[in-house]
């Protein structure tokens, strides 16, 4: 790995820093471009909707089930035509509720770079009540 140290906006990491980060993060991240490519996904442990490496480079079209790509490609039109920015809905899938996220990415000038889509599963975070304001690992 890489030792090399980069700098954001917000601070510095190495690229293994960067791709722990990615990886251990509670939510399922797939970017695609402004060309409507899949161009990253994280890989966690326990992701929503499972990717391969395959789907790296494809168009996002081919990433989704036929019932449900044309809600994606509206989505992408919107965000292209700067009409929205996010979309957000949640789904039962598998006894779980899974929330799932589309945010536009534009770069400083507000031109369309991509979209990010992240999907959660909120089942857990559903259940909460009151507050918790300390540790109880004892």
């Amino acid at each position: 790995m890489s030792t090399l140290i980069r700098h954001y906006e917000e601070g510095y990491m190495t690229p293994e820093q960067v791709n722990l980060l990615l990886r251990y993060l509670p939510v399922d991240i797939t970017y695609v471009d402004e060309n409507d490519r899949v161009i990253f996904y994280n890989r966690g442990e326990d992701r929503v909707f499972p990717r391969s490496k395959g789907v790296i480079g494809r168009e996002v079209k081919f990433c989704h089930p036929p019932k449900s790509v044309h809600m994606v490609l509206r989505i992408v039109e919107e965000f292209k035509a700067g009409t929205k920015d996010v979309a957000e809905f949640w789904i039962n899938f598998k006894g779980r509720m899974i929330h799932i996220r589309y945010f536009a990415i534009r770069d400083k000038e507000k031109n369309y770079r991509g979209v990010i889509e992240m999907s959660q599963d909120v089942t857990d975070i559903q259940k909460l009540e009151g507050q918790k304001r300390l540790l109880d690992w004892d």
